[in-house]
């Protein structure tokens, strides 16, 4: 794995603890580094790899680690890092497709602070924010919200209002986005280009805290949240001159398995007219829970075909944790 420690943002990127209204070095304290290992023949093995590194951070006086979901998806092993040097092992006890996190109980005390959660409604675009990861203050770095809107990604994922930073953090899977007032306001999911002022900056993609409250206990008992599976198809697209067209496909996945292929451009989801990527996996939802049966209407090389996709719940493929 690659070593996250010896790297530092530039003394004018990061936090001044003297411009803040919280204590910057506890919030900082809250942030863990998160290593996680998965087998080779995992489902997700092949797109997201067999070691993964990220951040994570403290939730809960128990020491409950939130983060993002495809770190410690289908993890055998996971170890924590904190400021203080303490190494943990942890437990992969949650993750939670529909927004994207992951939660970790550690196995042991990693006595670092809790932060505190905010939420998301109460910071504006323009506002002035921390992107935090494992390391302190030279892993910290200021940013702007600089927009807040719908986010589709090409996996069957879609958030109605995703956060966007920028500068962008070089490590932001897992960062938190930390408010002015020093609360937890987000996890960091992706970097992103953006537009700004007309022209293209980079930036992350942030998963807004508001999505944990209503599904927190039902992740931490059950290890998924309490609603029905939405049917998955096993289906990679994205946007092309106005068309959305499937870029690829999970192999043996469903949408293979009904004869998708790479390139065809999908117009219809039982009988509705598909206007975008996330007008597409919403339109699949709506036809009801995992395993049901999904019509579409595809155009192939100027033909027009209709397949009718067996979902599955993609909960099922993946390997489950265990603790020995």
């Amino acid at each position: 794995m690659a070593d996250l420690s010896n790297w530092a943002f530039p003394p004018e990127m990061q936090p001044n603890a003297e411009e803040l209204r919280f204590d910057l070095e506890a919030a900082l304290d809250s942030m863990v580094l998160l290593r996680s290992e998965v087998p080779e023949d995992a489902f997700t093995a092949g797109i997201l790899g067999t070691e993964r590194i990220g951040n994570g951070v403290v939730i809960r006086d128990d020491g409950l680690v939130l983060t993002i979901g495809y770190l410690i998806t289908e993890a055998t092993t996971i170890w924590l890092n904190t400021n203080k040097g303490a190494a943990v092992a942890g437990h992969p006890l949650a993750y939670d497709q529909a927004t994207g996190f992951g939660l970790v109980q550690p196995l042991g005390r990693l006595a670092a602070p809790a932060l505190s959660r905010g939420t998301a409604a109460s910071c504006n675009v323009g506002d002035d924010v921390v992107v935090a990861g494992h390391g302190g203050r030279k892993h910290a770095l200021k940013a702007k919200l600089i927009a807040r809107r719908e986010f589709a990604g090409y996996w069957e994922y879609v958030l109605d209002e995703a956060l966007f930073t920028t500068p962008a953090h070089p490590h932001w899977s897992g960062a938190a986005l930390i408010s002015g007032g020093g609360r937890l306001l987000g996890i960091g999911s992706l970097m992103v280009q953006e537009e700004l002022g007309g022209r293209t900056v980079q930036g992350n993609m942030i998963v807004p805290i508001d999505l944990l409250e209503p599904i927190l206990e039902d992740l931490v008992k059950l290890g998924r949240a309490r609603r029905p599976a939405r049917p998955w198809l096993g289906l990679y697209a994205t946007e092309v001159k106005g068309h959305v067209v499937v870029s690829g496909l999970a192999g043996g996945g469903p949408a293979e398995r009904a004869g998708v292929q790479v390139g065809d451009i999908v117009i219809e989801v039982a009988s509705g007219r598909v206007s975008g990527l996330a007008d597409l996996f919403r339109k699949i939802w709506s036809t009801g829970s995992a395993g049901v049966e999904v019509p579409m209407t595809l155009v192939r090389e100027g033909s027009v075909s209709r397949v009718r996709v067996s979902s599955a719940d993609r909960q099922d493929l993946l390997k489950k944790p265990s603790l020995h």
